[in-house]
């Protein structure tokens, strides 16, 4: 099941996640924040799996250590570094939870590299490492918000306390996944210098987008009415029992007295729930013209290629279906799809999708992937036809490459999808970069697609050295749609 593996790619670029084959496992991902008399400063949040790692005996129960390094760089210079040792909380009775940790960084606006290490005291296993880039942002100059933070819980807060912020213990929650047993996301942000703001007060309007069609959801749109100050928190909770299975996009936007919009944030994240999170098929009756355009050798494959247009607990029914080798089963759940997500077309649903699925394993299939399970395949059952597509295979400077554009993706206008080639080996074109909602973004893929034959840049300018050499002219093609 490749196409897994590029789903949860995807969920890679939301926080970053590194683990080391049934060992040390770990999440990271940073927040930014501002501070009167402190200035900008980024919140390093990790959360650490409990089971993931070792533990000794302690009075009262079992404990995990770690040591842990930090370092921010810009350029060749070291900008803030930490070495310090965790420990876990005491685990009762062979019960271990998650725990977390959080480091604060003061750091003026500009480009920085964090690089960490994570090591297990109580393991032989070696170190292990991530770096991601940074580029931190003025809060000073204007009215405007904080990151979104998003609460595992929040409560009324210690101020000793390392999770503490302006009177709230706000505990982080590093995934953006919530499954159908979780129905509330607390919401925490600040609003920075509304007292630059001539009226005596300010709105904030929170809203809900559907990241697929890009339509706002009504239920979910509030207005609240704050007075200006020097810093104003917001602690909130969102009630999503009745959203269903989907990506969406949390928004929290600044509006003066005449409506206008003087500054948002945007979070995104996935629901999952679903009315085939529960199939069945037992009672389903087979209809032989639908089953008949299943071919028995290919039954599997055809199951499969319901991946790129399936929600994220639909796939694991597929995954699950596949796993059993059951072609009754099988047939069953391909046919339970399509009558319950095109009802009374749902034949000829199937076989306008099915002749789509059988187009992009002509076109892009390899050796290695059926023609759903490569990058293009795969938007291209999940998005359709796209309006224009440019190949440059020759370009002296840039490895082979594909832009694709769509003028329409449901409600969105002039999207864009860049593969490319960087093994050289025939039809394994991957994404590179795309600026649609939910898929891969690479502000660096200038410089990845130039690495054929060019030097890398630095971390303030990771494209300096990407020069439009003789025909190697992907970014103005890219720019011009």
């Amino acid at each position: 099941m490749k196409y897994v593996l590029i789903f949860l790619s995807i969920l890679f670029l939301q926080q970053t996640s590194f683990a080391q084959s049934n060992e040390l496992k770990a999440y990271l991902d940073n927040k930014q924040f501002y501070a009167p008399g402190v200035g900008n400063y980024v919140e390093f949040q990790l959360q650490f799996v409990g089971y993931s790692l070792n533990y000794k005996g302690k009075e009262g129960g079992l404990q995990a250590e770690l040591a842990i390094q930090m370092k921010i760089t810009q350029g060749d210079s070291i900008i803030a570094s930490d070495a310090y040792r965790l420990e876990s909380p005491i685990m009762v009775d062979s019960i271990v939870d998650d725990f977390y940790d959080i480091k604060r960084f003061q750091l003026n606006p500009g480009t920085y590299k964090f690089s960490i290490s994570l090591l297990d005291l109580n393991s032989e296993e070696k170190p292990l490492n991530a770096s991601q880039s940074i580029i931190v942002e003025e809060f000073t100059d204007a009215i405007s918000i904080s990151d979104i933070q998003i609460a595992e819980y929040a409560s009324i807060g210690d101020p000793e306390s390392f999770f503490y912020k302006s009177g709230y213990e706000i505990i982080p929650r590093l995934s953006t996944f919530y499954p159908e047993q979780l129905n509330t996301i607390p919401v925490y942000l600040e609003i920075y210098n509304s007292k630059l703001l001539e009226d005596s007060v300010f709105g904030i309007k929170q809203s809900l987008t559907d990241a697929e069609t890009g339509l706002e959801i009504e239920a979910f749109t509030k207005f609240t009415r704050h007075t200006p100050e020097v810093v104003v928190p917001l602690l909130r909770k969102v009630d999503i029992s009745e959203l269903t299975t989907g990506k969406y996009i949390l928004n929290y936007t600044i509006i003066n007295k005449n409506m206008r919009e003087l500054s948002s944030q945007s979070y995104e994240f996935e629901r999952s729930k679903d009315v085939l999170a529960n199939y069945s098929t037992e009672n389903l009756v087979l209809d032989p013209a639908f089953q008949a355009s299943i071919p028995t050798d290919s039954v599997g494959f055809y199951l499969e290629s319901l991946i790129p247009i399936s929600k994220a607990n639909e796939v694991r029914n597929i995954i699950s279906i596949a796993k059993d080798k059951n072609q009754e089963k099988a047939r069953k759940y391909i046919q339970l799809y399509w009558t319950q997500t095109s009802q009374k077309n749902y034949y000829e649903a199937w076989m306008k999708y099915k002749q789509q699925v059988d187009l992009v394993e002509h076109l892009y299939a390899n050796n290695f992937q059926e023609g759903f399970e490569t990058d293009r395949g795969r938007v291209y059952l999940q998005y359709g036809s796209p309006t224009n597509i440019n190949r440059k295979e020759n370009s002296p400077s840039e490895y082979p490459y594909e832009i694709w554009v769509y003028n329409k993706i449901g409600a969105f206008s002039n999207k864009r999808f860049i593969f490319y080639n960087p093994d050289l080996v025939n039809n394994t074109d991957r994404l590179l970069h795309s600026d649609m909602i939910g898929e891969l973004k690479n502000p660096s893929w200038p410089r990845e697609l130039s690495k054929r034959n060019t030097t890398n840049g630095n971390v303030d300018n990771p494209n300096q050295n990407v020069i439009d050499h003789w025909g190697g002219n992907a970014n103005d093609i890219f720019r011009q749609y």
